[in-house]
């Protein structure tokens, strides 16, 4: 019996629609509707009534019928390269959290560092009604921005900083932040200098970085030869085998700029397992200043992107958008240099 009792409430819970709402709270479905769409727009003591019935019954706005009236389905898009990026799970957390204490959405997609796949991932979010777009970086398929344009989707670009382009961006200066860590590296005397970079394909963040570590080795005359330059996937273990390769010549670098913290992380286990001492015999430097980095044995020099702050301001930039406001339009985050444990002066014999 009460087994059956609880169907049928639950039942009627599921039934329940704005008109019962309205019909209890003794106004009309119009300040319902007002309610839910924008709460403030409710006097405190209505505000508090309703929020009340609509608690006792269980009662979930249709998301469609919202969208009607309002023209906004409160859902933001973002489309990344991958999950598996430690960086943009954290961010992409924090991007939720934020979303979440303004009552909208996350719909997620990734696009496998491929512009094709971007663009079709945009069209479906697109056709889930999403109310505006978080994309990485700035390389596109060029229908892209159009296909936003004709479909008045507003988007900003995360994790780049770029005010010459006529649409918003929320990041640091990679190309900067590359230039400050080799500049380090080669203040500390070394010459002999590799780089185990991420695969630079669609990838501008990842272009940026070694562009800027690339400029300041050849200021600096030591650009290292092509068998010294890698580029690799997000893996440890493909990470360690550029490592292994670049240690186990005769002619081996003194210093191995990576380009992020998990292939940092790749490169030092390599050169411990191999008897390497890092860093008194191979320095070691990294991006992104992940948690693991200031854990690992020695703790990792890298460069401390702030990812939360990042990913936060760019929803925040949409939403004010979304509400009418005029946002900065390009916003740069400052990065740091963390000087720890895997780095050192050359030593000279």
């Amino acid at each position: 019996m009460n087994n059956d009792r609880n169907q049928r409430k639950s039942a009627n819970k599921r039934s329940t629609g704005i008109r019962d709402i309205a019909r209890q709270a003794g106004v009309s479905t119009a300040t319902v509707s007002r309610f839910l769409n924008k709460p403030e727009a409710v006097g405190p003591e209505l505000r508090t009534k309703i929020s009340s019935i609509i608690k006792e019954t269980g009662y979930i706005p249709h998301a469609s019928a919202r969208a009607l009236s309002s023209r906004r389905t409160r859902t933001i898009g973002a489309i990344v390269p991958t999950i598996d990026n430690a960086m943009f799970a954290q961010g992409l957390q924090a991007l939720q959290g934020y979303l979440a204490t303004k009552d909208y959405l996350l719909l997620l997609a990734t696009n496998e560092y491929d512009v094709d796949i971007e663009l079709q991932q945009a069209r479906n979010l697109i056709a889930r009604g999403i109310d505006a777009l978080i994309l990485r970086g700035d390389e596109r398929h060029p229908d892209l921005r159009q296909m936003l344009s004709t479909n008045r989707i507003p988007f900003v670009n995360v994790g780049v900083y770029e005010p010459t382009k006529p649409y918003p961006s929320v990041g640091v200066d990679n190309a900067a932040a590359g230039r400050e860590l080799a500049a380090y590296i080669a203040g500390l005397g070394h010459r002999k200098i590799a780089v185990v970079a991420a695969h630079q394909r669609n990838n501008d963040r990842a272009q940026a970085r070694l562009r800027g570590i690339l400029e300041v080795l050849r200021e600096h005359d030591c650009v290292p030869p092509e068998r010294w330059r890698i580029e690799v996937d997000y893996q440890l273990g493909d990470a360690a085998d550029a490592a292994r390769a670049l240690l186990q010549a005769d002619d081996r670098p003194t210093a191995i700029i990576c380009g992020n913290d998990v292939i940092a992380y790749g490169v030092v286990l390599a050169a411990i397992r191999m008897g390497i001492r890092v860093p008194q015999d191979l320095s070691v430097a990294g991006f992104d200043d992940l948690e693991w980095s200031r854990h690992l044995i020695p703790s990792l020099t890298t460069i401390h992107m702030p990812t939360n702050e990042i990913w936060v301001r760019a929803g925040r930039c949409l939403v004010d958008i979304l509400a009418g406001k005029s946002p900065v339009l390009h916003q740069k985050i400052n990065y740091s240099l963390v000087v720890r444990e895997s780095t050192a002066a050359l030593h000279r014999e």
